[in-house]
């Protein structure tokens, strides 16, 4: 893990990948928590008999944006600001759901720093995520996220 004292430290690795997590698996019941939270009950996701007779691979898929909200649980173990009083999330350029992830897959995310801003009490991090799910030839999620660094 990469570890700096401040957020303008980061500026030293603007254009560089900084690291990959671990392999996170996607659970059934994760996918249904996720479904409830949002309402997103389509049957792909929580309809795991009929996905076994109808969806290709016969299990069902996690939602994207379920993928997309683990960024931030898998970037935070990719690298770390110490001396922070608090970090947010900011928002997201660009976000492309480019492959399905089948319940019970292992995924995980490769980050390169894109940017960092000075601004008013902090730093605005721009990075690039690239999530890869285990034994795939291309990524199911590719994303440009947004976030805030507070001194």
């Amino acid at each position: 893990m990469l570890e700096v004292e401040r957020g303008t430290d980061l500026q030293a690795y603007v254009g560089k990948e900084v690291g990959v997590s671990d392999w996170y698996q996607v659970t059934q019941d994760q996918i249904d928590k996720f479904a409830d939270a949002t309402g997103d009950h389509q049957w792909i996701h929580v309809d795991v008999e009929r996905c076994k007779k109808e969806m290709p691979g016969g299990k069902t898929i996690a939602h994207g944006w379920l993928t997309l909200s683990l960024v931030p649980r898998l970037a935070s173990t990719i690298y770390r600001v110490k001396q922070r009083s608090r970090g947010i999330n900011y928002g997201a350029n660009r976000v492309r759901f480019t492959g399905p992830v089948p319940a019970g897959a292992r995924i995980r995310l490769r980050l390169k720093i894109k940017d960092v801003e000075k601004i008013d009490g902090g730093v605005r991090v721009t990075n690039e995520g690239t999530m890869e799910i285990e034994g795939g030839s291309r990524p199911v999620l590719v994303s440009e996220t947004i976030g805030v660094v507070y001194d």
